[in-house]
């Protein structure tokens, strides 16, 4: 049966665009109509959800998030990026086994899920990377997923470092059995880690088998000073100028982070349509620094944004990505420095346009796939006054989120899952975070 979302104001997020009241219909997983007309326009029965005193928005784009972490909140808090790595996620993510990969994984899309989020690029680990792409392909959500690729660095346990050949075929057996399942739905990104933990061979040929199959490139870039000064070490150059020299840029290519660019590596970024994630969470838990939003976009790189992973958030909220990214922006002074309309765009338009989907989804118009996300703002802390974008942006929350929609499919309905079991997922990620930490020896 087809949808009709009633009763709410549509924010469309297209460029220009202004809102407007009305409601949605979609048939065929697709947006029909929108406006005032859109109930008129349908042709059969429909399933009408209530979108009263809502914002109606395009689904919203975790452009960067490890669901292979999300068994890890809360244990490795205050450190910073590499002793974070090497003292406590690496160990961890060596202790996963299918069944705790699986548990993380269903937990982080649960919270991901109910806080409107419809389209996510994931990098999990280094093995069992199957059990990422089940959860993906129960539950409903838009993803793009793929392993990491480790072969070398420091401080990498056993459990992690792979083999070039492995990695490779590895990656390339995971491609060939999730790339475009579920009508299109999953796609394969293959994902070296980052410079420290991947030879050069490793990321030059990971380069040619991407763009044979015509698959993202993912990986992290530019985002801790200690992390910088280890590359410039190790390379006698910054991470994204090694990157690009061996293949690593253009607009198949997502760098997580970017908060150590220069103005010259932003143009160069930019010239090449490489694209850059923002993390602001993360980036400030993890003492990186904070990326410079506004410049990147000046430059003219395309940005989107991201939650990271809840090992080092510790939450998978993108409202308070939208709220830290536009406030963030203005802390140099200048209060008209990514104003709303412009962070939202990071979590629609531009999020979508970051991982070349921007054709299916990212704002609501007719003919694009039906991924829409209904934001109640009634609650004490959205009303009485202001525009729906702004108040989104910066008053919003996670649990204000009502129904999500992803092709079509109403995956959340009165704030509740529909594809999902919410309490069995925490029972079962409570048992298996005993069980991994134990695995890795370490403790609370």
């Amino acid at each position: 049966m087809d949808l009709l979302i009633e009763g709410g104001t549509i924010v469309p997020c297209t460029p220009g665009g202004e809102s407007f009241p009305g409601d949605v219909l979609v048939e065929d997983g697709a947006l029909r109509a929108l406006g005032p007309g859109a109930r008129e326009a349908r042709r059969g029965p429909v399933r009408v959800l209530d979108a009263r005193g809502c914002a109606v928005l395009p689904g919203l784009v975790h452009a960067h998030v490890h669901l292979c972490q999300t068994l890890f909140r809360g244990m490795a808090d205050d450190l910073p990026l590499l002793d974070w790595l090497r003292t406590r996620i690496w160990p961890l993510e060596a202790a996963h086994d299918p069944e705790s990969l699986r548990a993380s994984a269903d937990l982080g899309l649960v919270e991901l899920l109910k806080g409107g989020g419809t389209t996510l690029l994931d990098m999990g680990t280094v093995h069992h990377h199957d059990a990422v792409f089940e959860a993906l392909r129960d539950c409903g959500v838009r993803a793009f997923s793929g392993k990491a690729m480790m072969d070398v660095g420091a401080g990498v346990p056993r459990g992690l470092r792979e083999g070039l050949r492995a990695s490779l075929a590895t990656s390339d057996t995971l491609r060939a059995r999730w790339d475009e399942a579920e009508g299109g739905r999953l796609r394969y990104a293959f994902a070296p880690r980052f410079i420290l933990s991947c030879t050069k061979k490793l990321l030059q040929e990971t380069v040619s088998l991407a763009r044979a199959h015509g698959c993202l490139l993912h990986t992290h870039a530019a985002e801790h000073p200690g992390e910088r000064d280890a590359v410039r070490a190790l390379h006698g150059k910054d991470d994204v100028d090694a990157l690009a020299e061996l293949g690593l840029q253009g607009p198949d290519t997502i760098l997580a982070h970017g908060v150590q660019l220069t103005l010259a590596q932003m143009r160069a970024a930019a010239k090449a349509g490489t694209r850059v994630v923002h993390c602001p969470s993360a980036n400030l838990k993890l003492g990186s620094g904070v990326a410079r939003v506004s410049a990147l976009r000046k430059a003219g790189v395309v940005v989107g944004l991201g939650a990271d992973g809840a090992a080092c958030n510790n939450n998978l909220d993108l409202f308070v990505e939208l709220r830290h990214a536009a406030l963030l922006a203005k802390g140099g002074g200048n209060t008209r420095a990514l104003p709303a309309r412009e962070a939202l765009s990071l979590a629609t338009l531009d999020g979508a346009r970051a991982l070349g989907i921007d054709h299916l989804v990212g704002s609501l118009e007719p003919g694009k796939r039906a991924d829409v996300v209904v934001v109640d703002l009634t609650g004490a802390h959205t009303e009485p006054w202001g525009g729906p974008v702004e108040r989104v942006v910066y008053a919003a929350q996670a649990r204000d989120v009502k129904h999500v929609v992803v092709n079509g499919r109403v995956l959340v309905k009165d704030r509740a899952l529909t594809t999902m079991d919410e309490e069995r997922v925490v029972a079962r990620a409570r048992e298996e975070a005993v069980k991994v930490q134990a695995r890795a020896g370490l403790r609370g």
